[in-house]
C-alpha cells in the first residue's frame, strides 16, 4: 500500500510524519503547479471549483510516482466538496487508474468503521501506536501552522527584505528531507527562535488585513496565487481566517472538544446568517465582522468560481462592510485567474485603505482642534 492524499498548503508535512511514524510508504503529491492545474482541468466538470480540479492533478501525479491509495476527509451539506471523492474515484477509474480510496470523516456515531478505516491507512490496529503517531502528526500540524501565522504578521516589518523568508524556505526544504514527527518539531522551533533574531522596524506604518473565504484557497498558496506574501510586499500584514489546525480542530474534534473560536464566528454571524450555508459561507461573515471589532484596515474574500456558499457570503458582505465600516474585496479564482490583474486589484485595494486611514487621521486632527 502506497498511500497519497490532496496537497494543501503545508499539510503534506505533518501527514508524512505521522506516516513515517507508523512505518506506511507515501508518496507525498508534487507541489501545486501549473501541470497540476492542466491535469485537474482537463478531466474535471468545466464548472466544478479550482479545489477539485487541483486535487484531481494531485492523485494524477500522485498515481504516476505509484500511489494505490488515496486519503481524504470527508462533508456533508451543501458544498460540494462531500462529492469530490466519489466524482474523482470515477474520473481515476475512466482514465485506467485502479486506486482505493480511504475517506475520514468524523465519527459520528459510527465510531467501529471510523476505526476500520484509520486502522487501514495506518496499517496496524495498535491504537496506542496509531494515537501516538497522530498526536506527533498535529503537534507538527500546530507549530508550522503557527510558524507561518507569525511569518505572514512580521514581513511587512523586516529591516532586510527577504530574511524571513531564507528562513523559512530553508526549513521546508529541510522537513521535506526527514522522517518523523520528533525532528520536524525540533527543526520548526529553532526557525522560530532564528526568526525571533531577524531585525525588525515596528516604527513602519503597516496595514493590516484579513483574508476570508473559502478555506482551499485561504490555504493554498498556490491556488490564491500567494496572496499574503503579495500583500507582505506590499507593506500589510496579513491573518487568515482558516489554517488546518484550526480546521482540525474545529471542526473534526468539535463534538468532542466543545466550542473554541467557532462560536465566536457564529455568533457574530446570526444577524445574517442563522443556519450553515455549507462550506465557509457562514464564517466568512463571522470573520469579517470579527476583523472589523479588532481594528483591522480591510477584509479580503477569496473564493473559488462557482463556490456556492461564498456566493451567498459574498452577496451579504456590501451590507456588513456598510453597519460594521470595513473596506471588504472579493477575488474571484479560477484556472483562468491571470497574475498581473490579480496584483493590480491587490496595489488598488491597499492604495484605498492607505488614503482611508490617512483621511481619518485628518479628520481626527481637525476634531482635535
Amino acid at each position: 500500500m502506497k498511500i497519497t492524499f490532496p496537497h494543501m498548503g503545508n499539510m503534506y508535512l505533518p501527514i508524512k510524519a505521522m506516516f513515517d511514524d507508523l512505518g506506511v510508504e507515501v508518496v507525498v503529491p508534487p507541489k501545486n503547479s501549473k501541470k497540476t492545474l492542466e491535469i485537474g482541468t482537463k478531466y474535471s466538470p468545466e464548472l466544478i471549483c479550482l479545489p477539485m480540479k487541483i486535487n484531481l492533478g494531485n492523485y494524477v501525479e500522485s498515481i504516476e510516482k505509484g500511489a494505490d491509495t488515496i486519503v481524504v476527509t470527508g462533508s456533508c451539506g451543501p458544498c460540494r466538496f462531500g462529492y469530490f471523492a466519489e466524482v474523482e474515484k470515477e474520473i481515476l477509474k475512466d482514465l485506467g487508474y485502479d486506486v482505493e480510496f480511504v475517506v475520514l470523516e468524523a465519527p459520528d456515531g459510527d465510531i467501529k468503521e471510523f476505526y476500520n478505516r484509520i486502522s487501514k491507512i495506518a496499517n496496524t490496529k495498535n491504537m496506542i501506536k496509531i494515537a501516538k503517531a497522530l498526536k506527533g502528526g498535529i503537534s507538527v500540524l500546530k507549530k508550522i501552522d503557527k510558524l507561518e501565522e507569525q511569518v505572514l504578521k512580521l514581513r511587512p516589518y523586516e529591516k532586510n527584505k527577504g530574511d524571513i523568508d531564507k528562513v523559512y524556505k530553508k526549513l521546508i526544504s529541510n522537513l521535506e528531507n526527514i522522517t518523523g514527527a520528533q525532528k520536524m518539531l525540533q527543526l520548526i522551533s529553532q526557525a522560530q527562535r532564528d526568526i525571533e533574531k531577524i531585525p525588525l522596524d515596528y516604527n513602519r506604518d503597516v496595514l493590516k488585513v484579513g483574508l476570508v473565504g473559502e478555506i482551499y484557497t485561504i490555504i493554498e498558496d498556490f491556488a490564491n496565487i500567494d496572496i499574503g506574501k503579495k500583500l507582505n510586499e506590499l507593506g500589510v500584514v496579513v491573518h487568515k481566517s482558516h489554517s488546518t489546525f484550526r480546521w482540525l480542530l474545529e471542526h473534526l474534534f468539535y463534538n468532542s472538544i466543545g466550542g473554541t473560536r467557532e462560536k465566536d464566528i457564529r455568533k457574530a454571524a446570526k444577524p445574517y446568517v442563522k443556519t450553515m450555508v455549507g462550506g465557509h459561507g457562514r464564517e466568512t461573515i463571522g470573520n469579517t465582522i470579527i476583523y472589523a471589532k479588532e481594528g483591522y484596515d480591510g477584509v479580503i474574500q477569496v473564493m473559488p468560481f462557482t463556490c456556492m456558499p461564498e456566493i451567498v457570503a459574498m452577496s451579504l458582505l456590501p451590507q456588513v462592510q456598510n453597519e460594521h465600516d470595513i473596506p471588504v474585496m472579493t477575488l474571484i479564482i479560477d484556472e483562468m485567474t491571470g497574475e498581473a490583474g490579480y496584483v493590480t486589484r491587490l496595489e488598488a485595494y491597499v492604495d484605498l485603505l492607505r488614503n482611508r486611514r490617512e483621511k481619518y487621521k485628518n479628520e481626527k486632527m481637525l476634531s482635535w482642534r
